[in-house]
């Protein structure tokens, strides 16, 4: 039996009304609920359906390579699948991400692009092409 039910990822950002905009104005995450306190502020963005993926360094290596075409990553990036991998890449180049690499089509047959995001996030934003 599960114990866990949400996965939350919780991000301190420096600049938080920029990272709020970016996330929640032009990726899109759905806003649950937003709270003030001494002055502070947090805002639970909904992500959809969360997943934990764990991978050890070579592999990470490897979809570095496949993505970028080199090791950029750190110990921790988030992907945010959407229906269009190129559209969403260009929207949040837009907003002030930097492209890392463009969309690329992968062995595992997704259409996959890395950014560098506000709140010190790389990202992959990742389309699913279907069977391959």
């Amino acid at each position: 039996m599960a114990k866990v039910k949400q996965l939350r990822l919780v991000v301190t950002a420096d600049d938080y009304d920029e990272a709020l905009r970016f996330y929640r104005d032009v990726l899109g995450l759905e806003q649950e609920a937003a709270f003030v306190s001494d002055g502070g502020h947090v805002t639970i963005l909904d992500a959809g359906r969360a997943t934990l993926e764990i991978t050890d360094r070579r592999h990470a290596e490897y979809i570095d390579e496949v993505e970028v075409g080199r090791r950029v990553a750190g110990h921790i990036r988030v992907a945010f699948e959407v229906a269009d991998s190129s559209t969403v890449t260009a929207e949040l180049r837009e907003a002030g991400a930097e492209v890392i690499a463009e969309p690329t089509v992968t062995p595992w047959n997704s259409l996959n692009a890395r950014l560098d995001g506000p709140a010190g996030l790389q990202l992959t934003i990742f389309q699913e092409l279907g069977e391959g």
